[in-house]
């Protein structure tokens, strides 16, 4: 897909997951969904649809309890890692916050932890001044925040190490597409190599629901075993 394409497929996207979320939202999130969401926006175009490439498995304005009662919302939640991310302003989070606030942004991180979530801050000027980074960090978060790997290694076929070694390669993550290039193979058959390297635990599957996966990412660690 061009750039130019792939901004406008964003835009289409972001516009209808952002109605389905609304759709979905009653209370007080519906009223944070209401609101100004440049911060958030920016956070997904900038790193996470570019590394995700859907919005599925994300939650905008997501609604937790803390200890004391008080509900908290976390710009985007990630659902199966259970990453949440966070889009902060200097101005608003910085530069003109005040001490009650200050407190209130520790209790969001403890509250945060104590349900067990990674939290993970990005700044709006490491979003608009260096995206790639911002990105390589997520997807660095993605393969580190998963279960060890399994120990089904020895017996890959000649098409999985060659999946794993063109996907090292890359340094990004894979799409069903790259592996029907890579391999020469139908959808289907390289569909079947990707399922059992997930199956071995050397990539996992990007997105959550009931469509088929389409992007993939490799596990930390597989360069090591295969070198």
């Amino acid at each position: 897909m061009k750039k130019l394409g792939g901004i406008i497929i964003f835009e289409e996207e972001y516009v209808k997951f952002l109605d389905e979320q609304r759709q979905s939202a009653t209370g007080m999130r519906l009223e944070m969904l209401q609101r100004d969401l440049t911060g958030t926006k920016k956070l997904l175009s900038s790193v996470l649809w570019p590394v995700l490439k859907s919005f599925e498995g994300l939650i905008l304005e997501y609604e937790i309890v803390s200890m004391s009662g008080v509900k908290i919302y976390i710009d985007v939640f990630y659902e199966p890692l259970r990453l949440s991310f966070e889009s902060e302003g200097f101005v608003v989070h910085a530069e003109k916050i005040t001490r009650d606030r200050f407190s209130f942004e520790r209790m969001r991180v403890r509250t945060m932890v104590t349900y067990g979530y990674k939290y993970i801050p990005f700044s709006w000027d490491e979003l608009d001044k260096n995206p790639e980074a911002c990105r390589r960090s997520v997807f660095e978060m993605l393969g580190r925040f998963t279960s060890p790997m399994g120990n089904g290694h020895s017996d890959l076929s000649v098409n999985e190490r060659e999946v794993l070694r063109h996907t090292l390669g890359l340094n990004r993550s894979i799409h069903l597409n790259d592996i029907c290039q890579c391999l020469q193979l139908g959808p289907e058959a390289a569909r079947s190599v990707l399922r059992k390297l997930v199956e071995k635990n050397l990539i996992i599957p990007l997105g959550k629901g009931t469509k088929r996966y389409h992007r993939y990412l490799i596990r930390d660690g597989v360069a090591d075993y295969l070198f």
